[in-house]
């Protein structure tokens, strides 16, 4: 499976991104997907997971303002991203099963 990961990019503190990945696979995926991150100097951390049945799993540090969401017909999860502060700066990482899309790029200023 290749992953196309999209979105990410600068935002101001307080602000909203969406993230996008979709899997490239002949057939439906029902693989979990979601994304870690990992910040300068900080070990990678679970951001946030979904499970083809919609159960969603995330780091206690988005609770409440990250939300992940996906779309079995296009095989894409989304991670919409609100109330961002400068620690959510990082390089996140989608997956869906063992598989991995390069990172993508979100920095958050104060």
């Amino acid at each position: 499976v290749q992953l196309q990961a999209s979105g990410g990019g600068l935002a101001q503190s307080g602000e909203s991104l969406r993230l996008s990945c979709e899997a490239r696979a002949n057939g439906p995926v029902w693989s979990a997907m979601g994304w870690f991150r990992q910040g300068p100097g900080k070990q990678r951390e679970l951001v946030a997971s979904i499970s083809s049945r919609d159960e969603k799993n995330y780091g206690d540090s988005v609770k409440a303002r990250f939300f992940i969401s996906r779309d079995n017909s296009k095989n894409t999860a989304y991670l919409q991203m609100n109330f961002l502060k400068p620690e959510d700066t990082g390089v996140y990482y989608c997956f869906v099963g063992n598989s991995w899309g390069q990172g993508t790029l979100v920095t958050v200023s104060s």
